[in-house]
Order: C-alpha cells, then structure tokens, then sequence
C-alpha cells in the first residue's frame, strides 16, 4: 500500500490518499493535525493509528510513499 499526504486549499482540508500497489486509488480521508483518523478498518489498518499519525505527520506533501505498518 502507499500513502500520500495532499495540501487542501482555502476551505478544502488537507487530505491523505491511499493507494494499492497499482497505484489505484482504494481510499482518501482528511487530516488535521491532532484529530483522529477516520474509517480505517475498512483499510486494513484498525489499530494503527498512532503509527499513521506519525508517518502522516512527518511526511512532505506530494511525495508518494510506501505504507510499511
């Protein structure tokens, strides 16, 4: 799976997208800093969100990354 962190704009909120090993998009949600993820048991990754939060977090935007949790 890989993972990357989108810059929103204005009133749009940043935004993380979530891709399988095609590079096809399987899912995206919003990010804001200290709020909880949501919806991710339906990704597979229920129970990992302080490590997403932490690649998320330290993450540049734009740069597609390999999800290895």
């Amino acid at each position: 799976m890989y993972i990357i962190k989108v810059k929103g704009k204005k009133k749009i909120p940043n935004y993380i997208q979530l891709r399988d090993e095609n590079f096809m998009l399987i899912g995206y949600f919003s990010y804001r800093e200290g709020r909880p993820f949501r919806r991710l048991e339906k990704f597979g990754l229920k129970g990992k969100e302080d490590e997403l939060e932490s690649i998320v977090k330290n993450m540049p935007f734009g740069k597609l990354q390999k999800l290895d949790l």
